[in-house]
């Protein structure tokens, strides 16, 4: 009995230390974020100093909407495009069947860097042909967005099409026998059954790209700065104090999205 009871309290004991793994560093970066020291080598008072100073450096909100307006973008193409893969790869049939499964996925395992450096050249070769016949073109929001697109449509297609391969033929065959055309099959059986995959693979792809940094480092154009650039170019500056503030914002949106959408799971149930 005793060495059942020290069994059952071992995975206890791994979560317990896992949480602490996870959340220790957030709560750091909380109480440095009130810390009146600049570095946070030492504790200086309690302050809101990095607080007044997040919220009037217009620097971090013009990097932010940059962020939103790349990440908003690339979501709904990458979205769009990532569901018609999908589709595609689910109904089409053929030899070179593979290969498509191969450019689709390749993406999701080539390194970042590599892909960063990938487009750079060819949006570099781009802008060089467009130079030849007079069209001016250069690196700017309109690259990092479709560098975006480029990776984001990988997971939405990955999450989708794996939601495909659950599909119920029966209720195809169903809505035709009734008389249903393919464009009533669509977006009364097929679209609603796989709406959920879509959600969740646009929510993935609005996460990988508001957070992305070096593929957008290579790609973007100068004066186009996105919040994970900001904080980087800060970090180098020697001023953590204020993304540690910027930090606990982040945290606490985060928190509130995800109380709200758990409280909404209920009430839906």
């Amino acid at each position: 009995m005793r060495k059942c009871n020290r069994s059952s309290r071992f995975p206890m004991i791994v979560t317990i230390i896992t949480l602490i793994f996870l959340y220790a560093p957030l709560v750091v970066v909380s109480i440095a974020s009130f810390n009146n020291s600049k570095y946070g080598g030492a504790w200086r008072g309690f302050s809101f100093r990095w607080y007044e100073k997040l919220f009037t450096d217009t620097a971090i909100w013009e990097a932010l909407v940059n962020t939103l307006v790349v990440a908003l973008i690339a979501t709904f193409f990458s979205t769009l495009l990532g569901t018609l893969a999908a589709l595609a790869l689910y109904k089409g049939r053929g030899k070179l069947q593979v290969f498509h499964y191969a450019l689709v996925y390749s993406p999701l395992v080539v390194p970042d860097i590599l892909m960063g450096i990938s487009l750079l050249l060819l949006f570099v070769t781009t802008i060089g042909i467009g130079a030849k016949i007079g069209l001016s073109l250069e690196l700017g929001m309109t690259t990092i967005i479709i560098a975006h697109v480029t990776f984001c449509l990988s997971y939405v297609t990955m999450v989708v099409l794996g939601r495909l391969q659950d599909f119920d033929h029966s209720l195809i065959e169903a809505a035709q026998d009734l008389g249903a055309n393919a464009l009533q099959i669509f977006f009364k059986v097929t679209l609603p059954i796989i709406a959920p995959a879509i959600i969740a693979g646009a929510l993935f792809a609005f996460t990988l790209s508001i957070d992305d940094f070096v593929i957008t480092f290579f790609v973007k154009g100068a004066g186009d700065t996105t919040l994970p650039i900001y904080i980087q170019s800060a970090m180098r500056r020697g001023t953590p104090a204020v993304i540690n503030a910027l930090s606990v914002v982040f945290l606490i949106l985060t928190f509130i999205l995800v109380f709200t959408s758990q409280k909404l799971l209920e009430k839906k149930k």
